[in-house]
């Protein structure tokens, strides 16, 4: 696990603060960054690594401007080339795409295909996150279309066996993949 992103809805900003304050510490203890979505405001109050922002939440430039160059923003770009060039370009540390399968987190936007991370990482440096629906069982196109890392949430905390073994899961799905004999 490289991150782990706080996403509270429709809370008030006490219970966001209080609960990164609780969550961050373990997460840095593990030596995994911690984000807060869609509030860099908030990010900033509890000196977060970063924020992850959609494109209703603040702008890249804000997110930025609040954060600070050594902080992570990363940028939802739905199913859309044309935001993830621009998130890339103004600087997003990733570009998100998704959603690649239904999910009940939240009503996706946009259904995007497993392409449009095969074009992006072809095309640019700047790393790309799959986002939506995604399990152990339903992820290996998707790593395998090139995505850097996955955003999941119940795929991990609803696992049969538990989040530890989704973890591993999920990591002998990216080592297999990297593996792999170059086609």
């Amino acid at each position: 696990m490289a991150c782990l992103q706080l996403r509270l809805k429709d809370v008030p900003d006490e219970q966001v603060l209080a609960a990164a304050r609780a969550l961050m510490p373990i997460a840095h203890a593990h030596d995994v960054a911690f984000l807060i979505n869609d509030r860099p405001d908030l990010a900033a109050k509890v000196n977060a690594d970063g924020a992850h922002v959609g494109q209703e939440d603040a702008t890249y430039q804000e997110a930025r401007r609040i954060l600070g160059a050594n902080h992570i923003v990363g940028v939802t770009c739905h199913d859309s080339r044309h935001l993830a060039m621009v998130a890339g370009e103004q600087g997003a540390d990733y570009v998100a795409f998704g959603a690649f399968y239904p999910t009940a987190t939240k009503t996706p936007k946009t259904a995007a295909d497993p392409e449009i991370l095969r074009w992006w990482s072809k095309m640019f440096e700047v790393p790309c996150v799959a986002i939506g629906g995604i399990t152990v069982d339903n992820a290996r196109p998707l790593v395998e279309a090139g995505a850097d890392f996955l955003a999941v949430s119940a795929g991990v905390w609803a696992y049969p066996q538990g989040p530890k073994a989704a973890v591993a899961a999920f990591n002998r799905l990216f080592d297999a993949i990297a593996n792999q004999p170059a086609t």
